[in-house]
């Protein structure tokens, strides 16, 4: 029996929802939390190398008000790999949540995006008579510092095989250090999902990401940075519902400068800190969660 397909008492169901690129179909996952009849729908969608399941907290939190959908970006987690990378980019991925959107058939909608989660939910909303009411973007905007690019093209694609859990789990606590400080058990958590053990239960484990995602951030070159920035501050300029701006305070992504431009250039926005966290703030702690839960439960 698949434990995800018939999880128990809190636990996410598993479905899928076939999309199309030019390279031909492929099924994206996403787990489910919540009551699957409630119209009152909650998309939290993850960051470059990481999975829906990063917000097993949150969800779980929320899953009393909303029905919660986690997908797992095409290329990640439980999601098919493209016979094409060059379209691990954010219009595919847009173009990818539409099905989704299609499927949950939300009455109201609420976003949360943590990073490339982030950038998706904005184009998203900037787009005419778009279905998002509310829209949290974790430690994302418009403008991305190079340095921070720079600092990810590291790692990405580039991870060893770990012949142990705790291995993979030291890895993942170190490339992922800005996520701040995090106990042992929660930094299980933030790996358990990020990797998986590949040639059966005795084989090494291994990120859960296809290393081919990194070839088409590699492609990205200053030029087109520039056109993707002026068209993101275009498309953010459009959005008309409220923005919750989260920016950890030591995060080399999202600067200072480009969040105070952000307020700004749209008066939806609203703008909150996150003290000694880097990028990005996980919403695993106490009073992350009461961040995104007085935004999102706010009325008018």
């Amino acid at each position: 029996m698949n434990r995800d397909a018939h999880p128990g008492a809190g636990q996410p169901r598993l479905e899928y929802v076939t999309c199309l690129s030019p390279a031909g179909l492929h099924r994206m996952a996403y787990w489910e939390w919540g009551d699957p009849a409630n119209d009152r729908v909650l998309v939290c969608a993850h960051g470059l190398t990481r999975t829906g399941r990063d917000f097993d907290v949150l969800a779980r939190r929320m899953s009393d008000r909303y029905r919660v959908v986690c997908p797992d970006v095409v290329g990640r987690g439980r999601s098919d790999w493209l016979s094409n990378p060059a379209y691990y980019t954010v219009p595919q991925y847009v173009a990818d949540m539409m099905p989704l959107l299609a499927r949950v058939q939300a009455e109201t909608l609420h976003w949360f995006g943590t990073s490339m989660g982030g950038l998706i939910g904005m184009a998203l909303a900037g787009l005419q008579a778009s279905p998002i009411d509310k829209l949290v973007l974790n430690d994302v905007g418009p403008r991305l510092d190079p340095l921070a690019l720079s600092r990810i093209g590291q790692y990405l694609g580039k991870a060893p095989a770990f012949a142990s859990f705790d291995e993979a789990r030291a890895y993942v606590s170190t490339v992922s250090a800005s996520f701040g400080e995090h106990t042992d058990e929660q930094w299980d958590a933030l790996t358990r999902y990020a990797v998986r053990q590949s040639d059966g239960p005795d084989g090494p484990w291994v990120m859960h990401y296809d290393p081919a995602i990194a070839e088409a951030f590699a492609a990205v070159d200053p030029a087109s940075m520039i056109a993707a920035e002026a068209a993101l501050w275009h498309v953010y300029a459009n959005i008309e519902c409220p923005i919750l701006i989260v920016r950890g305070e030591r995060s080399d992504l999202l600067s200072d400068d480009t969040a105070q431009q952000m307020l700004v250039r749209n008066p939806h926005a609203r703008r909150v800190d996150i003290p000694g966290v880097g990028h990005a703030p996980t919403f695993m702690t106490e009073a992350q969660l009461e961040i995104a839960e007085r935004f999102l439960m706010e009325r008018g």
